[in-house]
């Protein structure tokens, strides 16, 4: 994960996780969320903040939960089929531009993180995930979550 946004402190948390291996790599890829495998081919990938909920009141030091359905998640720099890594949004109020990499305004999780504690001053904020490719590219199309709001107590 690399820090990327201003005096935000990161601390990364990990949780189960599948090792699947292919004939050039092994790459360590999360399990998805809990899409069926019916339903991942049935509807468009979606990312989603399983915690904390929109409007939500934390203290200044929080952890963020990462879901995913219809992909897996694999770390930067691992080019593995329908996969990507997870970027955070924090009070941003546009998306990252399509086709680059994403830039140094929003945390990456390089390491295919699904969870990250994080520091935010008090105050309202909003929060959106975004994924990336193996390159950082966002996906065509977009797999991102609603953008929810927060108040830092």
């Amino acid at each position: 994960m690399h820090r990327r946004q201003g005096n935000l402190a990161v601390v990364i948390g990990l949780f189960a996780c599948l090792t699947v291996g292919t004939s050039s790599v092994n790459a360590l890829v999360f399990k998805r969320d809990t899409a069926t495998d019916a339903e991942s081919e049935t509807t468009a990938p979606r990312a989603r903040i399983v915690s904390p909920s929109n409007g939500a009141t934390v203290s200044r030091t929080f952890t963020v939960e990462f879901g995913l359905k219809g992909m897996n998640v694999a770390p930067a720099g691992i080019e593995y089929e329908n996969s990507g890594h997870f970027h955070l949004l924090i009070d941003s109020s546009e998306l990252p531009p399509p086709n680059q990499p994403m830039s140094d305004d929003y945390l990456h999780f390089d390491d295919g993180q699904i969870a990250a504690q994080i520091e935010l001053p008090p105050g309202r904020h909003t929060l959106q995930l975004i994924m990336g490719d193996h390159n950082h590219v966002p996906h065509d199309p977009l797999v991102m979550s609603e953008r929810i709001s927060i108040r830092v107590r």
